[in-house]
């Protein structure tokens, strides 16, 4: 793989997390953002003014621009970093094409909603995309501290151990350790499972519930991502690693988690309407729970926690009421 050739797809904060990362081992990074000021705004002032503001960027070492398939025919390597419930609409609108060949990896914590679809599955089936060329970067690691360069870690998932380990060189340096494995669904499914988790959390926090109330469903969120995952893409995994339990600990405790932040907004009181309007930022999480029903209404596995926030988010069923009835199914 080629160190000029890497490009991060995505403006907000974790993809900003993600070039800061990638300027300390690349020569060159490609970055595409849909607003130009934004860009403009990077290149004079060197950090991105809408999120992690205070990083300072190399721009000397950045190519950016707000077209997409230029970024895409600059670069081998694809890094997505955007909402998932804006990425068809960068795809389609940019109406990309030719990435049969491109190494796509996806940093997206979410799931398309239009098509209940992983970012993978979508590159594999809509682009043939080989399975090798695909990855997944997993957690635990929020933006924020990889701004403040607090030691983080990430899981990449990829079949192919040179693109993982290529992926691994690029990304980790003083404060950031990286780790591979071959679980791309699992991992890239358990990035989606514990944004739903999060805001189960956040729920219970806003409702006075503590930290015993905490650890149990936590205890009890992880045999639920294990059932689901069991079901859906069968294998062995070490369920209690960094990739699934560690990033689902981080998500539903972190003051960074924005998940846990929308659950805590509804805990208190707020509509789940105000809720996603005062966050400002997308919390992946809420598409997650409605995909993730739909998704197993096929399968059938018991998703106690899944289910509940479904109730809340989509159904308008009263918060308190619905986590005491949870409460009583957990041990």
């Amino acid at each position: 793989m080629n160190k000029n050739k890497i490009a991060v797809i995505g403006g907000g904060s974790w993809a900003t997390a993600l070039v800061k990362m990638f300027l300390n081992n690349a020569d060159v990074v490609c970055w595409w953002m849909r607003d130009e000021k934004a860009i403009e705004y990077i290149k004079e002032y060197k950090h991105n003014q809408n999120y992690l503001s205070y990083v300072s960027l190399d721009t000397d070492k950045l190519k950016m621009s707000t077209n997409l398939n230029e970024i895409i025919q600059e670069a081998d390597v694809l890094v997505w970093a955007l909402p998932a419930a804006f990425f068809l609409d960068a795809i389609e609108k940019n109406k990309i094409t030719n990435i049969e060949e491109k190494f796509i990896v996806s940093s997206i914590k979410g799931i398309i909603p239009e098509k209940n679809m992983l970012i993978t599955e979508y590159f594999q089936e809509k682009h043939n995309v080989p399975s090798y060329n695909v990855a997944v970067i997993g957690g635990p690691c929020h933006s924020e501290e990889v701004a403040m360069e607090k030691l983080s870690y990430l899981t990449i998932a990829c079949e192919d151990k040179v693109k993982a380990n290529f992926l691994v060189e690029m990304l980790s340096c003083r404060y950031i350790k990286a780790f591979t494995t071959k679980d791309v669904k699992g991992v890239e499914y358990a990035s989606v499972l514990k944004n739903i988790i999060a805001i189960a959390s956040g729920i219970a926090y806003g409702l006075g519930y503590g930290d015993n109330f905490q650890s149990v469903l936590v205890v009890n969120a992880i045999d639920e991502m294990k059932r689901f995952l069991d079901k859906l893409e069968p294998r062995e995994r070490k369920i209690d690693s960094s990739a699934y339990l560690g990033d689902l600990i981080v998500t539903s405790y972190s003051r960074f988690s924005r998940n846990r932040t929308f659950g805590n907004l509804i805990g208190k009181g707020y509509s789940v309407k105000y809720s996603r309007i005062e966050m400002k930022m997308v919390a992946e999480g809420y598409y997650a729970t409605k995909c993730i029903k739909e998704i197993n209404k096929k399968h059938k596995v018991e998703m106690p926690i899944t289910e509940t926030v479904y109730s809340i988010l989509y159904e308008e069923k009263n918060a308190a009421r619905e986590i005491k009835k949870l409460s009583e199914k957990l041990i």
